[in-house]
């Protein structure tokens, strides 16, 4: 399952060229082609899916595996300590191409970046109440 339209499908299918640093059978990784840091990697699935909650299982293994064995690469190749591992899930979220990917950047202490809450200038105000609610909200959806 491909999409002609998808730059990342295309690079699975060998028609638009990467910088391949490995794959397994369900998933490639790729050096993103606008770094945010030395090493920046893509990993994804070797089929389109726009989101993580559409992968089935065999390809989210497959994804995640190989995130985690890279993460512990670049860290040791760029000579780094720590990473960021990040997924955009759908348009609102800021994905940009809408074929699951796993953003690995490698990062250091002075680098620019900085935690997931600083990405939003405004944050939710909720009391335990709503926290709570919230909560049992999900677990009734998961039990269904």
């Amino acid at each position: 399952m491909q999409d002609a339209n998808c730059i990342f499908c295309r690079i699975v299918s060998g028609k638009t060229k990467a910088r391949i640093v490995r794959e397994n059978d369900h998933a490639l990784a790729f050096l993103d082609a606008f770094p945010l840091s030395p090493g920046h990697t893509l990993v994804v699935p070797k089929i389109h899916y726009s989101k993580i909650q559409d992968m089935d299982k065999k390809y989210c293994s497959a994804v995640f595996s190989l995130t985690c064995e890279l993460a512990a690469i670049l860290e040791t190749t760029i000579e780094v300590s720590a990473s960021t591992i990040a997924i955009h899930n759908g348009k609102d979220a800021g994905q940009e191409v809408p074929h699951v990917h796993i953003h690995i950047v490698p990062r250091s202490i002075n680098d620019g970046g900085g935690p997931i809450h600083s990405m939003f200038n405004s944050r939710p105000k909720l009391n335990e109440e709503e926290i709570d609610l919230l909560a049992d909200k999900m677990r009734k959806g998961l039990s269904m």
